[in-house]
């Protein structure tokens, strides 16, 4: 027993309950286990909270279990000593005290709720164990039938045999106050199975009524909208039908004319017939391209059209019929071809001037102006003397917002620009002749009768380094030709200065490779320094050219030509015998004059006048220690290497391109040269050489370009492709083998 009683205590001391009643024992107190007396120690009294204040738990935290398979929410988990413990924490902070928890409240809330919506509503409620309450049974009166269904006509025989179920006792209802008995009461009569018959047949009929309402509303909605379309029908058919009429009405009798005054006929078939189609354009504006009309239209316009530019001569009459397009413009497309041209723009150079590639086939206008109009104009610019540029770019002015854009690139790519660098080629100011009173071709300043055109050109024809050619390439070529024979005596060259802000860059390159070394041979074969007898005319010369060129050119070029001979003469002066100091003085300051300031004072003439004092001062100093002046020093020697070539080669560093590459630049104008003078033509071809990479050229004599023979340039030479072996190439001097090959022969 004693052991039973220990391990019990054991137990029950482990499990946290109280501690069990001592066995009472010959009158002595209750017996305290282990636990009470450890507890009693730590000052722990009965009946008290656990903790020093005695604010802690009274009671054992109590377990509620659920039934199996509930969940959370099924029972109330809250326990009993939960809640005490709670009332007595409240009481100790001085709280009021609530029996019923939040959770109840809410709960008795959330039940509230569903029992009035179970009473105000359907009547389907809950019962008290939460299962759904059964409906009550509602009855249709006959006034609600006749509302669902208006328009409804029910028989008064059917109504009178209707069993009314609306009161506590079931009767035949003889009027139409009530309708219709549950299914679920009992019908044991003959009057109740004719009640329930009638109270079927009264449902099928309303349903009936009720699917013929449906297709009459939905008959009516489809005769509507069959009847808006009919109209819409009948509007396009009168509207076809106009326009039908109003193309009809195109036709016009060769000589048929309107007559609006008695004495006096207004208007030409021309005038009449644009009159029309401006009238239809305005009528029917949004409908042009639905019906067709731009066909139409074109097609009505081409027999006049062509009568009227017969005998047009473009140059005198410019204009003529630009403003009678202009007015019927949208109904011949022009307005459609200019947002296809628009859309285009942002694509390529050769789409935004040229036609687009959304564009399959010419349309009839586009026909009609490329087999009427470009023609007359093709012949026009034949015989047009472009010195005159005046009627020609009236021409293009006027017509320009009529012409589709594949023509206009035509008209200016094959007929315009390669009149003009035709002209280029002609263009020789190098030879004067006294004996023509009127201008020509030859000694017309180019900007004169080109930069009229820039306006007019695409950008790749402005491009002074397009490889694939140009009118901008073609001047520069032929400008390169002139000032390699350019004889500086001449002057500058009459309208270069006008091209500076075309060609920027591309000039200094020209002039410095092709212009350069003649002003240097110039100053070294015909200036001398003569004291006595001083000739400044070649001098002249060469400072005429100074606007074209950057100060450090021309000082560089002074500095190599100009003052070797001139600090040589001074020598000269200063060790001969009769050497007058005061003199040579004023020799200096009157050389100094001759330059420009903007040239004397250069860093690098600077320099050379510092050599000149310098000599100046050494034989002074030889003069005070009675040393002959025959041991002045002499001067330097000029550059070891022609300067144009030097200049050129600092020109192409500081652009970072190889000095080769500018060689090869170079003798490729040679070639050029030496095609032009045998009346040879060298083309482009657009693909290199297989093993070098270098581009090609065709030398041909034919005009189509076709023929001849394929070359490459490379270290000075011409490499001529062999006959009969593509690929194969031979070096070749430009001599007659060569003319011979160009010709075919």
């Amino acid at each position: 027993m004693d052991d039973d009683a220990s391990q019990k205590r054991k137990f029950d001391g482990a499990a946290g309950g109280r501690p069990p009643k001592a066995a009472k024992s010959g009158g002595g107190g209750a017996k305290m286990s282990f636990a009470q007396k450890m507890m009693a120690k730590m000052g722990y009294k009965e009946g008290q909270g656990l903790g020093k204040e005695g604010e802690g738990m009274v009671n054992p935290i109590e377990v509620k279990l659920r039934p199996q398979g509930a969940g959370v929410g099924t029972i109330k988990e809250k326990t009993k000593q939960y809640k005490e413990e709670q009332k007595r924490k409240a009481e100790r902070e001085g709280k009021e005290v609530d029996d019923s928890s939040e959770e109840e409240r809410r709960e008795r809330r959330e039940r509230r709720k569903k029992s009035q919506r179970g009473v105000g509503g359907s009547g389907a409620g809950t019962t008290r164990g939460g299962l759904p309450r059964k409906a009550k049974p509602k009855y249709r009166t006959a006034a609600d039938v006749e509302a669902a269904a208006p328009g409804l006509d029910v028989p008064a025989q059917m109504l009178s045999s209707i069993l009314d179920a609306t009161g506590g006792e079931q009767k035949m209802r003889t009027s139409a106050a009530g309708l219709m008995v549950p299914a679920g009461m009992p019908t044991d009569s003959e009057a109740d199975r004719i009640t329930k018959r009638e109270r079927m047949e009264l449902e099928a009929f309303i349903e009936a009524w009720h699917g013929i309402q449906e297709q009459k509303v939905y008959i009516e909605e489809h005769e509507g909208q069959h009847q808006v379309e009919l109209d819409q029908t009948m509007e396009d058919l009168e509207k076809l039908q106009h326009i039908t009429a109003a193309v009809e009405d195109l036709k016009l009798a060769p000589q048929q004319l309107v007559v609006l005054n008695k004495d006096k006929l207004d208007k030409s078939p021309w005038a009449t017939l644009v009159d029309k189609l401006e009238t239809i354009q305005n009528d029917h504006l949004h409908d042009i391209e639905r019906y067709g009309l731009i066909d139409a239209a074109v097609g009505a316009v081409a027999p006049a059209f062509k009568e009227r530019l017969a005998d047009w001569e473009p140059l005198e009459n410019a204009d003529k019929l630009v403003s009678d397009l202009n007015r019927i413009r949208v109904i011949l497309g022009l307005d459609q071809q200019n947002e296809l041209a628009t859309a285009s723009r942002h694509k390529s150079l050769d789409e935004s001037y040229g036609r687009s590639r959304r564009q399959k086939a010419t349309s009839t206008y586009e026909s009609l102006m490329y087999t009427v109009w470009l023609p007359k104009v093709r012949t026009a610019v034949t015989h047009w003397n472009i010195l005159d540029h005046s009627p020609m770019t009236a021409l293009v002015q006027s017509w320009r917002p009529l012409l589709p854009s594949f023509i206009f690139a035509h008209l200016v790519d094959q007929l315009i620009v390669p009149k003009l660098s035709s002209g280029l080629q002609q263009w020789d100011p190098r030879k004067r002749n006294h004996h023509h009173k009127h201008a020509t071709i030859k000694h017309a300043q180019p900007h004169t009768w080109i930069f009229p055109w820039l306006p007019y050109l695409p950008p790749y024809q402005l491009d002074p380094k397009a490889s694939a050619g140009g009118l901008l390439v073609d001047f520069k070529r032929r400008l390169r030709q002139i000032l390699d024979s350019w004889d500086i005596s001449f002057g500058v060259l009459p309208g270069l200065t006008e091209w500076r802000d075309l060609l920027r860059l591309e000039l200094d390159h020209v002039l410095i490779r092709h212009l350069l070394p003649r002003l240097a041979l110039h100053l070294s074969a015909r200036f001398d320094v003569n004291p006595s007898d001083q000739d400044l005319t070649p001098l002249e010369d060469v400072l005429k050219w100074q606007p074209l060129f950057k100060s450090d050119v021309l000082a560089r070029l002074l500095v190599a030509e100009f003052f070797p001979k001139w600090l040589s003469t001074l020598h000269m002066w200063l060790t001969s015998e009769d050497a007058n100091f005061e003199e040579v003085g004023e020799w200096f300051q009157w050389w100094k004059q001759q330059l420009p300031d903007q040239l004397s004072d250069h860093a690098d003439v600077a320099k050379e006048w510092a050599k000149g004092t310098k000599m100046i001062n050494d034989a002074l100093d030889l003069l005070d220690q009675d040393t002959p002046l025959s041991r002045l020093a002499p001067p330097a020697a000029g550059p070891a290497k022609p300067i144009a070539k030097d200049i050129a080669a600092k020109l192409d560093r500081k652009e970072r391109k190889p000095v080769a590459e500018a060689v090869e630049a170079d003798f490729k104008d040679v070639v050029e040269s030496w095609c032009a003078e045998n009346d040879l033509m060298m083309l482009a071809i657009r693909e290199p050489h297989q093993s070098t990479g270098l581009p090609l050229f065709r030398i041909t004599a034919s005009a189509t370009g076709r023929g001849g023979v394929v070359v490459y340039f490379q270290a000075d030479l011409v490499w001529a492709q062999k006959k009969g072996e593509k690929g194969t190439f031979e070096p070749i001097g430009l001599n007659e083998k060569l003319a011979e090959r160009a010709e075919g022969r």
